[in-house]
């Protein structure tokens, strides 16, 4: 994984926009998350502990296929990183969503995976508040989002936070998106664009 930017964020954040914008911005290619082709996805929001291992299992193979993909490229960019769908299994085993046993399972499948692959080029994430993220998650209207309790949303986020504040990771770019429009305001744009090359090229320099 040592070619790829990874983008990370909660549901909402606008992982898959910056991750578009990026890429013709670089000049890279964009693998986006699979989420739509999930059929366990919208069966969890509706019931979670019976779907939950499926629905991240599911997630993780198909991240391996987009790694083992990613690594023909000089360099590209990913729709989340292996270690936030992690991050889901183990927020789904507190909450209740997966036994120990099933987590247990993921966990041995998610190892051997990550075992045999370097830390991402750099890891952004994209920092949001709660209310934001909710905001645009309604404004994008995907109906079984739409129906997931806010209480779900706070437990991501705070799941999100305090991993990014202890990840190990070599680079790290956080950027606080409450107040800026990526999509819609070219100043914000150019502001994350610069942000994001800075790091780039800091990293490569220290190579």
């Amino acid at each position: 994984m040592r070619n790829t930017i990874c983008i990370e964020g909660v549901v909402g954040a606008g992982k898959t926009t910056l991750g578009k914008l990026l890429a013709k911005e670089l000049g890279e290619r964009f693998f986006q998350e699979p989420y739509m082709e999930n059929p366990f996805l919208s069966k969890f929001y509706q019931d979670k502990q019976r779907y939950s291992l499926l629905s991240q299992l599911y997630f993780l193979d198909k991240r391996y296929d987009i790694i083992k993909l990613a690594e023909k490229f000089d360099r590209c960019i990913i729709d989340r990183s292996i270690y936030g769908d992690y991050l889901f299994a183990k927020m789904h085993l507190k909450n209740g969503y997966m036994n120990l046993e099933e987590f247990s399972l993921y966990e041995a499948f998610w190892k051997k995976l990550v075992e045999t692959r370097d830390y991402p080029l750099l890891t952004i994430y994209l920092e949001i508040s709660v209310d934001k993220a909710i905001k645009r998650i309604e404004e994008r209207g995907r109906e079984f989002e739409l129906k997931v309790e806010r209480e779900y949303w706070e437990a991501l986020n705070n799941e999100y936070s305090n991993f990014f504040e202890n990840f190990k990771g070599k680079n790290i770019l956080k950027i606080n998106i409450d107040n800026i429009d990526i999509k819609n305001n070219s100043m914000d744009r150019e502001r994350v664009f610069s942000l994001i090359k800075e790091k780039i090229n800091n990293i490569l320099e220290k190579k």
